[in-house]
């Protein structure tokens, strides 16, 4: 399932969303223009490599906390990253306001990049993308908007199918996968499970839900509006 908007309405200009998106995409660009070894060195430096990290404490290693999550593997890491928090991001910061939104993502960024340091220790392979915080993204909007539908592209016998599904059930789906790959990353060698962060993802999402309270302005909000239900 591949999601292509959602129903929610945001009511402002979600202003540190494509902020977010613009950095991530310009620093991208800078990743092109570097040779192998240059780019070898910068992944080395601000991407968070667990091993390294448990050995050293000092301030260096807790910035990759923040500055992995500038940094992509391709093209496609990026888009599908980028495309994530497009369409989440700006009903999150829409009710936490910019500057907690900002707060919050890089909050949920480093407690899910934490998450995969402790979910795998000994690891040497550099960790770098913003999926723990958007993860985190997704957790808050899992609380903030029960209501809400995905509108996702479901290829059904080579055919384009265009289907509402409930947000909740979307995310969730999508939580249980990530937890359940995580699992058997702990039950075979990482050689054979890949280098995908996917305890990076549930800490980011567990994050996310359990932090939105704290990060939400203080309005009442009813639990769905009309207007914020945006039919395709």
């Amino acid at each position: 399932m591949f999601p292509i908007k959602d129903t929610a309405r945001a009511r402002h200009v979600p202003v540190v969303t494509w902020l977010i998106i613009a950095a991530n995409v310009a620093v991208f660009l800078l990743e092109t223009s570097l040779s192998p070894v240059q780019l070898d060195r910068l992944i080395r430096l601000y991407g968070v490599t667990p091993r390294r990290f448990l050995q050293d404490w000092g301030t260096g290693q807790f910035l990759t906390l923040f500055t992995s999550l500038f940094l992509h593997g391709g093209w496609f890491h990026l888009i599908s990253n980028m495309w994530a928090l497009y369409l989440f991001g700006d009903n999150v910061e829409d009710r936490m306001g910019h500057g907690r939104f900002l707060l919050f993502y890089g909050l949920c960024g480093a407690l899910a990049a934490l998450t995969q340091v402790f979910a795998s220790p000994a690891s040497r392979l550099p960790m770098v993308g913003a999926s723990g915080a958007i993860a985190g993204v997704l957790g808050a909007y899992f609380v903030l908007f029960p209501r809400a539908r995905v509108i996702t592209f479901v290829p059904l016998y080579f055919l384009p199918y265009l289907v509402e599904i409930p947000a909740l059930f979307y995310l969730a789906f999508w939580f249980v996968s990530q937890l359940f790959n995580g699992l058997f990353t702990l039950a075979v060698a990482s050689e054979i499970a890949g280098g995908v962060a996917w305890w990076a993802h549930v800490g980011g999402f567990a994050s996310g839900a359990i932090l939105v309270k704290f990060f939400e302005q203080r309005r009442a909000y009813r639990p769905w509006y009309p207007d914020e239900y945006w039919p395709w």
